[in-house]
């Protein structure tokens, strides 16, 4: 379970946008995929959250836990 809002990256005309879950308006528009992947999940680390990327077609791509994971998964 996540403490903040998840980080989501996305494509936007061409460039692509970090936003957090739910926010009208993204939090920043960047020309690079990886651009906009270090700011969001600089706010994922900082808010104890879900980092989720989409790729270019807006499928999920990845995902990364920055939040309370559980410690007791095997494997």
């Amino acid at each position: 379970m996540s403490k903040g809002k998840n980080q989501w990256v996305s494509p936007a005309n061409g460039k692509w946008k970090h936003q957090g879950e739910g926010n009208t308006k993204a939090t920043g528009i960047y020309n690079t995929q990886n651009e906009a992947i270090r700011a969001a999940r600089e706010a994922a680390i900082k808010n104890g959250s879900e980092l989720i990327v989409q790729n270019k077609h807006g499928q999920i791509r990845e995902k990364n836990s920055h939040g309370n994971d559980p410690k007791n998964i095997k494997g």
